[in-house]
């Protein structure tokens, strides 16, 4: 199992992310990232991401922004 994310601004357009992740083997491994690594992502461009298995959508897509209601 690959563990993905994509990285998307806020009307769904995907984008490229500051940071390149690795694909990761969790998902736990993969949200773990994006708790570490979302204010930079963000700072970056990056507004919302989505999280895939293996190229299946699990969910998403998910604001970055903390101050999103």
């Amino acid at each position: 199992m690959a563990w993905t994310w994509r990285f998307e601004r806020s009307d769904g357009t995907e984008t490229e992310p500051s940071l390149q992740p690795e694909e990761f083997t969790t998902q736990g491994d993969a949200e773990s990232w994006i708790g570490e690594h979302w204010k930079e992502l963000l700072d970056g461009g990056a507004e919302q991401v989505t999280l895939f298995d293996d190229g299946t959508k699990v969910y998403g897509p998910m604001g970055l922004d903390a101050d999103q209601g």
